[in-house]
């Protein structure tokens, strides 16, 4: 190779040398997907998964982005709205919609309109972004793909630049990013499809050879984990089990089923999660492709000649592509559930729950109750909030008037009198920022204690006293300075499906606030 130094202005993608026999072990994969009428991108490194949209528990005081937190396996997740950060049209999320997760340092899920596949590129098929469109900002742009998935352009999107730009809290923390173990999970369900004639398909390989499974029967699709639980006395083709949000799940490699010459799973190696009802097992496959959106006249049943009775008859039907030139063929899901090794996996893993739930019992038993926080809880909407009961001096009925202070913060409802004692009321809807509601007969007013000064909080409805395991309580997401305070932890209760926002009392007020409603008690 020549060691003169490169003109700077030459067009580098248009350079060949000997080298370019070694670009394919630079090709990158993207995940693409819809976002209003553009098709955008993301580099497979960061992408944890890829999960249906999840219901969210609102966050007041959040940027206008955020939809809400949800729970992803025990871990708070927030679920940010491309739409908006794009200034989009707002759109109600159907069956196509998904949450990209995505981890710069904390995963966040980005609500997009649809996925359509994963696509491998050649870095030299990236182009800058001097010709993109004015409407969507360069700045979150790191390129462009034309003429690739289908679709015209394709914009690649900086996640980086753009969770700087709309989240500094967590942009702080991006330097910790690791890609290590990530994930790609699909969990996919029925696409729009108003055409009875279109058939999608996830297609993987293995042994060289593509097959298909149907979207619908594929719950999610996972990297290898390091570590995989091996079974005793088990078939070769059934690996082992791993822990999937804290459940058990069997593993069988593809390539053992079909009789095919064992690998060592690698960096594109992929657990295809399928299941039939309520019972899932994990398939390892040499690599996944891609969603294919096939039409069903390109679909033939497999041959009778072909089709095989017992552990081989998993292959029903064979789809064409290009023109016959490609031939993938589809698997199904009930039939594999037939096959020996998936039975005898499904009873391991069976026997291996009752072991577990077993263990559990045992060590519930001996929890020590002082690993608890003690929390009121209550409800602006449908949000559940909850507040150290020591702070908690009483709860009281709203009086049928609160006299009104003249000059008194704007934050003050009004004034009561508490057993003698003047008592300032604060609206906590008008706190938080949510829409303030008309009074109702489930409303309380929860007298808290703030640095001696007793101030009365106007909420919804109190719920109940509730003792929280210091295990299901971690730091909030830190998005935004102003609501980081005051809501600073989430109390995850997955085994409940319930999130609870831990509020911190000292930051229920601002300090000019509480001197001003010293001045309203005095």
């Amino acid at each position: 190779m020549s060691n003169e130094t490169p003109d700077p202005n030459m067009d580098t993608r248009h350079v060949v040398d000997a080298e370019d026999e070694e670009s394919t072990s630079a090709i990158r994969q993207f995940v693409t997907f819809i976002v209003g009428d553009g098709a955008f991108a993301v580099d497979m490194a960061p992408v944890k998964e890829i999960i249906r949209v999840p219901d969210v528990v609102r966050v007041p005081l959040a940027p206008g982005s955020l939809d809400g937190l949800a729970n992803l396996r025990g871990k708070v997740l927030p679920i940010i709205s491309l739409r908006r950060i794009f200034g989009f049209a707002e759109r109600v999320h159907d069956d196509a919609s998904r949450a990209v997760v995505i981890d710069q340092g904390q995963p966040l899920g980005f609500v997009v309109d649809r996925v359509a596949s994963v696509i491998s590129v050649d870095p030299r098929q990236i182009e800058d972004t001097h010709s993109i469109s004015i409407t969507v900002n360069t700045e979150l742009v790191s390129g462009l793909l034309k003429d690739v998935g289908g679709y015209p352009m394709i914009m690649v999107l900086d996640f980086t630049k753009l969770i700087n730009t709309e989240f500094a809290g967590i942009s702080a923390m991006a330097h910790r990013h690791s890609d290590s173990s990530m994930e790609v999970a699909c969990q996919p369900g029925k696409e729009d499809n108003q055409f009875g004639d279109i058939l999608q398909l996830v297609s993987f390989e293995a042994a060289g050879q593509e097959y298909a499974i149907v979207i619908d029967d594929v719950q999610e699709i996972v990297q290898v984990p390091d570590t995989i639980v091996r079974v005793p006395h088990s078939a070769s083709h059934v690996l082992g089990m791993m822990i999937l949000r804290n459940r058990l799940l069997p593993l069988v490699s593809l390539r053992l089923m079909f009789g095919l010459p064992e690998r060592e799973s690698d960096e594109e190696s992929r657990i295809m999660v399928v299941s039939l009802g309520a019972v899932s097992v994990g398939v390892v496959m040499d690599s996944v492709n891609e969603v294919l959106r096939v039409a069903r006249a390109d679909v033939d049943a497999m041959p009778t000649l072909l089709a095989r009775e017992g552990d081989l008859s998993e292959i029903t039907e064979i789809c064409r592509l290009d023109g016959g030139k490609r031939l993938v063929s589809i698997l199904s899901v009930a039939n594999m559930f037939r096959h020996s090794a998936v039975r005898e996996a499904l009873s391991k893993v069976d026997a291996m729950k009752q072991q577990q739930d077993q263990t559990r019992a045992d060590e519930q038993d001996d929890d020590a109750s002082n690993d608890e926080e003690q929390v009121v809880i209550f409800r602006l909407g449908k949000e559940e909030f909850g507040v150290p009961i020591e702070s908690v001096q009483e709860i009281v009925r709203i009086p049928e008037e609160l006299t009104h202070v003249p000059k008194a913060a704007s934050s003050v409802e009004g004034v009561i009198n508490l057993r003698g004692a003047v008592l300032p009321v604060i609206d906590l809807r008008r706190r938080l920022g949510l829409e303030v509601i008309e009074r109702t007969d489930g409303q309380r007013i929860m007298v808290i204690l703030i640095e001696g000064v007793r101030t009365g909080f106007i909420v919804d409805s109190v719920a109940e006293v509730l003792k929280i395991h210091t295990s299901s309580i971690e730091p909030a997401p830190h998005l935004s300075g102003d609501p980081s305070r005051l809501l600073a932890r989430m109390a995850n209760l997955e085994k409940h499906k319930r999130m609870v926002q831990l509020i911190d009392p000292l930051y229920l007020m601002e300090h000019h606030e509480q001197s001003d409603h010293a001045v309203v008690v005095a």
